[in-house]
């Protein structure tokens, strides 16, 4: 049996990410082509895209099961595969039905690569005996940037949709070939339940994962909205902001180990969720470009490690199976991502958008407030106390 504490391992625990975020990333440029060869309104895309969500949130319920009896390396595997053989047929199919269909089966691959990569992870910083939680998701970001950098490129080189995603399959294929001998066998296989409901900690783990994603895909859908309606910066440039947020995250959580290594994890939760909540005020409250920028910047680097410290928590809990609550945690976070900007659509329709980013503050405050709790629950439950 693999090593959970090798170097080659922590190698397969970074690919697997890698290939999660490079995957979800090289649909978003095809997106456009699928609305023309369908021929369908914004409305029918929007519910187009929903079967993506769909997929993933039902394969994020089944992985939490599925990892407790069989564990996380057969599930990465086949998310990882599932990905890059699916990902050509989006770029190919004829009828809305089937593009829902075939985004469901996409959907369902990036969402049980999702959990089953971090119950790995879980494993894998465990063994090591230091922080590393931080450092794999770091990879799932430059996953994001390469495979939305990569298959634009191919794309600009008019390629054609279907060439380029095969360019783009290969290229996780062999991602997934070098990950494959080195992650570890059945590193969650154990005899428990197969479901068990979300309770104690694992709720409250759940209800911050929850947040902090409400946070990132707010910054993505409204953030450019915000600034533009604010006078800061013109349509084209609206997304700048998101860019500054997406880059600050990354960066924070490549150094996001060695902070939490020095600080630890309760302080990691109240500092950077603070400067969050600031990141917020200097947005809201900015009187230029230039300002509003540093507030996206803020923003970025104090979310950057929170869901990193929230699933390191997770294997320290004792009121559910790890699998389960890794699950439950990433279920959670989805959530937080498909539902959260809508409810900020409703918010800012009712007192506008800068109200529903004082409410993002607001929240983020709920993050701050319960660090102690957290931290203090994940150890009594390492040291065995009830």
């Amino acid at each position: 049996m693999t090593s959970a504490d090798r170097p080659a391992t922590r190698l397969a625990t970074r690919l697997s990410f890698l290939v999660a975020g490079f995957g979800i990333a090289c649909w978003a440029p095809l997106v456009p082509f699928a609305k023309e060869r369908l021929a369908v309104d914004d409305a029918i895309l929007g519910l187009l895209l929903l079967s993506l969500g769909i997929g993933s949130v039902i394969a994020m319920l089944a992985t939490g099961i599925l990892s407790a009896r069989y564990g996380s390396k057969p599930i990465i595997i086949a998310g990882g595969l599932g990905l890059a053989l699916v990902l050509p047929l989006l770029a190919i199919v004829g009828s809305p039905m089937t593009l829902a269909l075939v985004l469901l089966a996409f959907g369902a691959a990036l969402g049980s690569i999702d959990v089953a990569v971090n119950i790995h992870a879980v494993e894998v910083e465990r063994a090591a005996g230091r922080p590393l939680m931080s450092g794999f998701h770091a990879l799932f970001s430059i996953g994001g940037f390469a495979g939305s950098a990569v298959m634009t490129i191919l794309l600009s080189f008019h390629l054609g949709p279907l060439a380029s995603t095969l360019i783009c399959s290969v290229l996780m294929l062999i991602a997934m070939g070098l990950a494959w001998p080195r992650l570890l066998r059945s590193t969650q296989a154990k005899e428990g339940p197969l479901f068990v409901l979300p309770h104690g900690i694992v709720l409250l783990l759940a209800l911050l994962a929850a947040i902090t994603f409400l946070v990132e895909g707010a910054i993505l859908d409204w953030g450019a909205l915000l600034v533009i309606g604010a006078g800061l910066v013109g349509e084209a440039h609206g997304g700048i902001g998101y860019i500054v947020f997406s880059i600050a995250m990354t960066a924070g959580r490549l150094g996001g180990d060695a902070v939490v290594a020095r600080v630890g994890d309760r302080a990691t939760l109240v500092w950077g969720s603070l400067l969050a909540v600031a990141g917020f005020a200097v947005l809201l409250l900015a009187p230029s470009a230039a300002v509003a920028m540093t507030g996206f910047l803020l923003i970025g680097l104090g979310a950057s490690n929170l869901v990193p410290v929230l699933f390191r928590r997770s294997a320290t809990q004792t009121a559910m199976p790890v699998g389960l609550a890794v699950a439950a945690i990433t279920t959670a976070g989805y959530a937080g991502i498909l539902v959260g900007p809508a409810g900020i659509g409703f918010v800012a329709h009712a007192g506008g958008l800068p109200m529903a980013f004082w409410m993002l503050a607001a929240l983020m405050c709920l993050v701050t407030l319960s660090a102690r709790v957290v931290t203090a629950k994940s150890s009594e439950a390492r040291h065995g106390k009830p």
